[in-house]
């Protein structure tokens, strides 16, 4: 007989948590219990999905700008990574919570798979944040604007993906990666060739970390039905993962030697290219921890090529 749901999801961070703790000791004690599930529920627990997404944004606004960004792009792109990484997490598990996530041990204690947040507070809460994502657009430019609703749809379309293609972490790398045309448009009110390399280099990305997360769970999705690259590539993972692995540092490499930046960004490359060599030996034996491993230490990956393009920028 399987053990109830814990109140706190498997996956939570640690010293997120404690973080989380001591804000919710400043909120109102009738309301504390409910403002917890929701910050669950936006994966607050967990900030390293917003970092995945933050690092390819702020490559973008740094290559856009050719220099610091404008310090107001920066402040409305940072906020509105963790706005719309917040947005998409809660429409994921709207979609996944009775299908998926109540099946999967480690997901079953998220609010809505352990049912303690209802569909009507989920997608009432979506598009609270949808909002909120809207208003610090409007603070860009047209050209921002339009491409913003792009990136919603993505957002809301790529959680239903995974139950008709195994190609889903595809579309969530268009989701993720759609805020680098959004900050080209608006930084430089035009959408260049370099934008569309850094793009694609950044789906690329995510189809590998997001194919290291989805090993952590493949039995179980392959039990409930869930579709995913991991299962996809099967025995092949490895190899394919490691091909897509040399193809994103090939794409930077290019967008780098496109602006001629100096050594310190490809320093950074190198830094990535041997983190991605570690994350083969972690998955080397497929173990759930290691995989789930692998995926967290993309965060690293991510911040070394952007500390690379900050230092390249400012020695040049």
């Amino acid at each position: 007989m399987r053990s109830p749901a814990p109140a706190r999801p498997a996956d939570t961070s640690t010293r997120s948590a404690r973080v989380i703790d001591w804000a919710l000791g400043f909120a109102p004690d009738a309301h504390r219990a409910r403002i917890r599930e929701y910050v669950l529920l936006m994966r607050l627990d967990r900030p390293v999905g917003a970092l995945l997404l933050l690092w390819p944004t702020w490559w973008a606004l740094w290559f856009a700008a050719n220099d610091f960004p404008p310090p107001g792009a920066l402040l409305v792109f940072t906020l509105g990574v963790f706005v719309m990484r917040s947005a998409g997490c809660v429409i994921n598990d709207y979609a996944d919570h009775g299908w998926l996530d109540a099946h999967v041990e480690r997901t079953r204690g998220r609010p809505m798979a352990a049912g303690r947040v209802t569909k009507k507070e989920a997608l009432l809460l979506f598009g609270g944040l949808l909002a909120f994502a809207f208003v610090l657009v409007l603070f860009t430019n047209a050209l921002t604007i339009g491409l913003s609703f792009v990136g919603a749809a993505l957002a809301a379309v790529y959680p239903f993906t995974k139950r008709v293609t195994h190609l889903a972490q595809v579309v969530l790398g268009a989701a993720f990666g759609w805020s680098i045309p959004m900050a080209f448009a608006a930084v430089t009110h035009s959408l260049p060739p370099l934008c569309w390399l850094l793009f694609l280099a950044n789906v690329l990305f995510s189809v590998v970390y997001d194919t290291e997360y989805a090993m952590v769970d493949r039995d179980e999705d392959i039990r409930v039905g869930a579709k995913s690259t991991a299962i996809l590539f099967g025995d092949a993972d490895r190899v394919i993962v490691g091909v897509l692995m040399a193809t994103f540092l090939l794409a930077m490499l290019l967008a780098g030697t496109r602006v001629q930046l100096p050594w310190p960004y490809f320093i950074g490359l190198a830094g990535a290219a041997g983190l991605f060599g570690w994350q083969q030996w972690l998955i080397r034996a497929r173990a759930r921890d290691a995989c789930f491993a692998a995926f967290r230490n993309n965060n690293l990956v991510g911040l070394l090529i952007w500390l690379g393009l900050l230092f390249a920028m400012a020695v040049r």
